[in-house]
């Protein structure tokens, strides 16, 4: 199998890595912070809630937040790998389905703890997630999934071309646009 790993020119110290992890989690809670703010507002408008309440995107950006670390965490436990014999859709669908089922668990977890915060039984609490509905929870996967295949195809691309290369691909030559 031939796969690609990140390469490094030197090795980072300490304060950067923690630095570079601080940055890709506030980007990432970003990432998901637009998409849940999106979802919310669309949840909003489609029960024709006026005025929008405002805290439903303060909480779609706690949850953002809570996702991208859960992601972050699958990421360390379970790092991309691209076999560049079969490119990069096809390495990451497998990776995206498995961070998909660690975002899900850890969320599962995360409605388990929420719940003994508010008095109820760990175990009761799970069942909550979702709603209990496993059609809701059906939907939530294919919309959680549509979310985070992206990000993992841009992760892709740089783990494969390299940062600099990923961005200048994205978003053209920084030197060129004075």
């Amino acid at each position: 199998m031939n796969t690609t790993q990140p390469t490094t020119s030197k090795p980072e110290g300490f304060k950067e890595k923690v630095k570079n992890e601080a940055i890709k989690a506030f980007l990432l809670s970003l990432y998901f912070g637009v998409w849940f703010c999106a979802l919310a507002f669309l949840a909003s408008t489609t029960l024709r809630e006026r005025p929008i309440p405002l805290d439903i995107f303060g909480f779609a950006l706690i949850k953002a937040a809570l996702c991208a670390k859960f992601m972050l965490v699958g990421q360390a436990a379970y790092p991309l790998h691209i076999d560049k014999d079969h490119g990069i859709i096809p390495s990451l669908f497998r990776e995206s389905l498995i961070y998909l089922l660690i975002v899900f668990l850890l969320n599962y977890l995360e409605a388990g703890v929420e719940g003994v915060f508010h008095g109820k039984e760990f175990i009761a609490s799970l069942g909550a997630f979702g709603q209990g509905d496993p059609l809701h929870i059906l939907a939530l996967s294919i919309v959680y999934w549509l979310i985070v295949w992206p990000y993992l195809l841009f992760a892709g691309l740089k783990l494969a071309l390299g940062d600099a290369a990923t961005l200048q691909i994205l978003f053209g030559n920084p030197k060129s646009k004075s």
